[in-house]
């Protein structure tokens, strides 16, 4: 890749929807060979800034410059062919194709006789694969992959466009340690190369790792920016939120006191999982923690209904319970929030109002006809408890940030009044504002009485938020901490024990 010498700079941007104003006078730079962080909390604006720079939305106001030419994308195509690449937090990906075919989408090679050159591609993909130091085959199905690797796979369709710039929103949400340092190794390859790096991350650790500067907006209004040498986590959170959090695990109203038992899982097998046990009792909030390919989700599934128990027993209550799809297990009162908002979580297309009571529609039926006054109400409340920054509850949701979105759902589990709550990754790509937000809510819905379980790849949010802790290695349960024995150093022991 040529060294290059090049500018980014964004001028009195403004964009509008129809009862929003997303950015107002947003007016900063970047140059090549600088990792540029953009923070701030859900509704700040950022992905709104990464959609205009892709082409996704056009500016109401305001240009954005790159080497002092001004650009205006129509189109995602467009920004590609200037030499943007912009991924997602959610995966832009093809899931039965290929990882060459994915890595090189709109670009494959052909033959003479312009079909596609399938040795030729796979070669090529696997060299950058090689790169990447990732464990996978050019030749396999995106969809066999894991959703770490996935997200590989994306920034490496981006990292072969030899991009100009290149943008990342929340790249890290499902990689893992070994897999941030990999990606921070490519990172600083492109920025010696003279790549623009815009970095949209709500891990301050991250931040102060990789980026040079920071750019910091609230409420679609830029704030400040300032050299990452020259400022604090702290500083940078109380220009986010408008105030200092501190510690926001110890301002938390934990429950102190557990009831019976109300889930019991004995000696479950099921695909990669092994012998796993383990009881949740009322009140309780239990963490599951482990590597990436741990088994922790597919700990969860076998539990919810959406993968088949191969042996072993789910009590609810006592009782013996063997859901065969998901919707038995919300209607015996199991929710689970999935790790994958977009493909798992949102129905997309649908407002706001309609993701939030679409598990409870059922509930809803007076003379057979939908209640609106009662959905309303339900919307409405849920809305506020929660804090879901919308202009309205028609809104579609797909036009929400990340973290508003990851609200709804939450909402929609709390909506069908369950006994065991499941969260399974549940502050992913959510500011520190609004993640203390969700903390709070956990703990007093487990002060109400509800079982909940946890999942999270973030050690500081497991070791602060959940009552016990359970370890996962490669299938199996490798070790149980409560909170006040529980370490960093602890937890990553017992993840590896099985290595």
């Amino acid at each position: 890749m040529e060294n290059v010498v090049n500018n980014l700079e964004f001028k009195h941007i403004s964009k509008e929807f129809p009862g929003v104003k997303a950015l107002e006078d947003i007016s900063f730079s970047v140059s090549g060979g600088e990792v540029l962080a953009i923070v701030g909390e859900n509704g700040a604006g950022k992905s709104t800034l990464l959609k205009i720079l892709n082409g996704d939305y056009q500016v109401t106001s305001g240009s954005y410059l790159l080497n002092g030419e001004e650009l205006s994308f129509k189109s995602p195509h467009d920004a590609i062919l200037e030499g943007v690449g912009v991924i997602y937090q959610e995966r832009q990906l093809v899931q039965y194709l290929s990882v060459a075919e994915n890595i090189f989408m709109g670009n494959v090679p052909v033959n003479k006789v312009k079909l596609i050159d399938f040795n030729k591609l796979n070669k090529q993909a696997q060299s950058i694969i090689d790169e990447f130091q990732i464990p996978i085959k050019a030749s396999t199905k995106v969809k066999d992959i894991s959703v770490a690797y996935q997200q590989m796979v994306e920034i490496m369709k981006a990292y072969q466009r030899k991009p100009r710039v290149i943008a990342f929103d929340e790249p890290t949400a499902s990689l893992s340690d070994a897999e941030i340092d990999i990606l921070f190794k490519i990172i600083h390859k492109l920025k010696k190369s003279g790549i623009i790096i815009l970095y949209v991350s709500h891990r301050m650790k991250e931040i102060f790792q990789i980026a040079d500067s920071v750019v910091i907006l609230k409420d679609g209004k830029f704030i400040r920016q300032m050299g990452t040498d020259e400022t604090t986590t702290d500083q940078i959170i109380n220009l986010m939120v408008g105030r200092p959090l501190g510690d926001i695990f110890s301002k938390l109203d934990r429950n102190t006191e557990f009831g019976e038992t109300v889930l019991e899982v004995k000696n479950l097998r099921s695909g990669i999982i092994e012998n796993v046990s383990f009881s949740v009792r009322a009140g309780e909030i239990v963490g599951f923690s482990g590597l990436v390919g741990a088994g922790r989700t597919e700990t969860i599934r076998a539990i919810y209904g959406a993968d088949a128990i191969e042996e072993g027993e789910v009590l609810l209550n006592g009782e013996p319970c063997a859901f065969k799809h998901p919707i038995h297990a919300i209607q015996r009162g199991i929710a689970m929030c999935p790790e994958d908002r977009k493909d798992e979580g949102i129905v997309a297309g649908r407002s706001v109002g309609e993701n939030l009571t679409v598990s409870i529609l059922h509930r809803l039926k007076k003379w057979g006809m939908i209640d609106r006054k009662v959905e309303d109400a339900i919307i409405e409340e849920s809305i506020i408890s929660l804090n879901i920054r919308t202009p309205s509850s028609k809104k579609n949701i797909v036009e929400l940030s990340g973290g508003n979105q990851q609200k709804v759902i939450v909402a929609r589990c709390l909506a069908t009044k369950p006994k065991v709550l499941i969260l399974d990754e549940p502050t992913k790509g959510i500011d520190v504002g609004a993640k203390f937000e969700i903390f709070k809510i956990i703990c007093s819905l487990a002060k109400e009485g509800l079982g909940i379980i946890v999942i999270s790849s973030d050690l500081p949010e497991v070791i602060g938020l959940c009552d016990r802790i359970l370890v996962m290695s490669r299938g199996e349960i490798t070790g149980e901490l409560l909170r006040e024995e529980a370490t960093e150093e602890k937890i990553l022991t017992l993840a590896m024990a099985r290595m």
